[in-house]
């Protein structure tokens, strides 16, 4: 379907549609189901560690099995939504992701070994079908809106791992508590499968929408939304890449090297508030477990407050004509900033004031999470899933690494002290990488590994 000149005048007249923003509430929806399903695991892990007779080491490795393979996986992810388009590809995530989470409320039917392999190979399962799903938010992003309204959409759908949180922690808390771990995965499972279907009938190309009209199709094109991104799997030819030499090309890019390595250090953040934050606020403030849980939820909310507002600001800037790279890097330098207050609660002895403090903190992370916003902007249009992956395995890496480099330092020196300096020395490593090795951001052009 192609808009011609005569498109282009009823465009000039025409209200507007809304499309892309049923889009982006489709996008917020599955990445809510996506963290939500993530976090199954550490809900029913109490329950399940004693129902199946688990250690705490067999424990420790099923925790982990999520992040290896899907950070493994990533690669794989990128290049399959290069290669069949967004909406099949995560069509097939949703699904599959969703059945694997449904299937880990079985496995009650085996005990010991058996129950423990069974366990460890299903979370391994959902990490690799989760992998397409955040390089894919960020190919959706690129093709519907235009670049000034990009960043809040970065920021709503990241903003999704904060919501997942604050909305269906107690829902799953309370799953566990009425009737038993096995219901958080089976209840999880089918909601997620029920939302791939409708993930089929809501998502499509811009050109291909049955809500969208010319005025808006005119609009986000206008505005840099690259609307034929999908349409190469409908009957064009698409210029093919050579995989290996374009991962190549992409980490040879100064621009998104700097991008990439940012972000692992700024999952630091994220990874320390999601495994160490609670063993902190128990072991070193002294504070009860169930206090501690109640208090583990307020950076989540600061965190998605912060990340809506960064979204915001960043557009605001670039709608007041700022550049793309001030738009984008003023937001995550003022953020990481933020995050390094935590520092200062090696000198707070009140408990109120370290959670204000550690609020604001997650609140800058929150602010500073514009990634995802940046890959949109600079993916190249041949290799958008490619480079969304490369960025998200950097990324995820923080979630192997983080909670081992904290374990180490609190073992070896009795103290957090030196791991929140580590977190907060990881923020200012950030702002480095942004003020000094990123420059211009701009859309990288492929030039090496293109295959006609």
């Amino acid at each position: 379907m192609d808009h011609a000149p005569s498109a282009t005048a009823a465009a000039a007249t025409q209200t507007r549609t809304r499309a892309r923003w049923t889009i982006l509430a489709m996008l917020f929806a599955v990445t809510t189901i996506n963290y939500a399903d993530r976090a199954t695991i550490s809900i029913a892990g109490p329950n399940l560690k004693a129902d199946l007779g688990l250690s705490a080491v067999e424990m420790g490795y099923v925790f982990s099995a999520f992040a290896w393979s899907y950070v493994l996986a990533q690669l794989p992810g990128g290049w399959l939504l290069d290669r069949f388009g967004t909406r099949i590809t995560y069509f097939f995530s949703i699904f599959l992701w969703s059945l694997f989470t449904m299937l880990t409320g079985a496995i009650g039917f085996f005990t010991g070994g058996a129950a423990v392999a069974m366990l460890f190979a299903l979370r391994l399962l959902v990490g690799a079908a989760e992998a397409p799903s955040f390089p894919g938010n960020s190919r959706i992003a690129s093709s519907w809106f235009p670049t000034q309204e990009r960043g809040l959409a970065a920021a709503i759908f990241n903003s999704a791992q904060y919501f997942a949180t604050v909305l269906f922690a107690p829902i799953m808390g309370w799953l566990v508590h009425t009737y038993d771990w096995h219901s958080v995965f089976y209840v999880m499972g089918a909601l997620g499968i029920g939302l791939s279907f409708i993930w089929l009938k809501v998502i499509h190309g811009p050109r291909r929408h049955p809500s969208i009209n010319a005025a808006e199709l005119q609009y986000i094109k206008e505005g840099g939304a690259l609307v034929d991104l999908e349409e190469t799997r409908h009957g064009a030819e698409p210029s093919k890449v050579d995989v290996f030499a374009a991962i190549k090309e992409l980490l040879s890019n100064r621009m998104l090297l700097g991008v990439y390595v940012a972000q692992y250090c700024i999952t630091t953040l994220t990874y320390f508030f999601l495994t160490w934050f609670p063993v902190y606020l128990v072991q070193e403030r002294g504070m009860t477990i169930l206090k501690a849980g109640f208090v583990a939820s307020m950076p989540a909310i600061a965190g998605f407050l912060g990340g809506i507002a960064g979204g915001w600001l960043s557009d605001r800037l670039s709608k007041a004509g700022h550049s793309l790279s001030v738009s984008r890097k003023v937001p995550i330098v003022l953020g990481m900033l933020l995050s390094m207050s935590m520092i200062g609660c090696n000198y707070i002895e009140t408990d109120m004031l370290v959670v204000a403090v550690m609020s604001l903190a997650f609140f800058g992370k929150g602010i500073g999470a514009l990634g995802w916003a940046v890959v949109a902007d600079t993916s190249p249009k041949e290799a958008g899933g490619l480079s969304g992956a490369l960025f998200n395995t950097f990324g995820n890496t923080a979630g192997i690494t983080t909670p081992i480099v904290i374990g180490y330092i609190v073992q070896n020196t009795g103290s957090f002290a030196g791991a929140l300096v580590f977190v907060g020395a990881n923020a200012a490593v950030a702002i480095f990488c942004y003020l000094f090795i990123v420059g211009d951001i701009k859309r990288v052009v492929l030039t090496e590994s293109l295959v006609k």
